[in-house]
């Protein structure tokens, strides 16, 4: 059975979110968590609700699209929805997967929302054997098997990931979220949106980074409570 993708729609315009929630619900993976006429209350659904796919218009009253990016720490994968052209090269620096320019139909809908779901999963073979030492990566067209125990840190860069280890770095498309939750949970920990480290190899932490085996990873403050609770065990 297929994985079910949640979607939150965020735009001001009634006409909009109706239109958003029509295209969604014909795509039968997709399930339609909420739609919000403003990023305040957008904000307080993702606090609360595993959210896959954001469909987000930029011009809204009080709080723009783009700013909700800046200000949220977690992002799904993010398509923008707008009639502006001219926030898609900042939109792309923010990690977004697709940028639709209004009005869009319902095909060039349909390829952004393949992008989403690209986004969203992992390329680990369903086959590819997982151990409590190593885990497997799957990379230019190789499998690369990264000992857990030489594994410093992994960085998000939108849709692919390095693995920083104690030898070399692999560059592959993955899913930090899906990394986070295939990994172990006593050995490693997501310090920050584009970060998770090895908690072995935490040197020290401070207000704004953790050290880990001299490199300075940023701690996002939706982060700090639940790393240090963890360092604390």
């Amino acid at each position: 059975m297929r994985k079910k993708y949640n979607v939150l729609i965020v735009d001001d315009e009634f006409l909009a979110r109706k239109l958003l929630s029509e295209y969604v619900s014909k795509i039968d993976y997709l399930n339609l968590i909420d739609t919000c006429p403003n990023a305040t209350k957008a904000m307080e659904v993702l606090k609360n609700e595993n959210v896959d796919i954001l469909l987000l218009d930029i011009q809204m009253p009080d709080i723009s699209g783009m700013d909700m990016l800046k200000m949220i720490d977690y992002k799904p994968a993010v398509i923008l929805t707008t009639a502006y052209s001219e926030y898609a090269v900042d939109a792309f620096a923010l990690g977004v997967v697709d940028y639709l320019l209004k009005p869009f139909d319902y095909v060039r809908f349909m390829q952004a929302i393949n992008k989403a779901v690209s986004y969203n999963m992992s390329e680990m073979p369903p086959d590819t054997p997982q151990s409590n030492d190593y885990i497997l990566v799957k990379a230019d067209y190789k499998l690369y098997k990264v000992n857990y125990e030489d594994l410093l840190f992994i960085e998000g860069q939108h849709e692919y990931v390095t693995f920083h280890t104690t030898t070399k770095r692999i560059t592959a498309l993955y899913s930090l979220r899906n990394l986070e939750e295939t990994l172990p949970k006593d050995k490693f920990v997501r310090t920050h949106k584009s970060f998770i480290v090895s908690i072995k190899n935490i040197e020290d932490i401070d207000k704004l980074n953790v050290t880990v085996s001299g490199n300075k990873i940023p701690v996002g403050a939706s982060y700090r409570d639940s790393l240090i609770e963890r360092l604390s065990k």
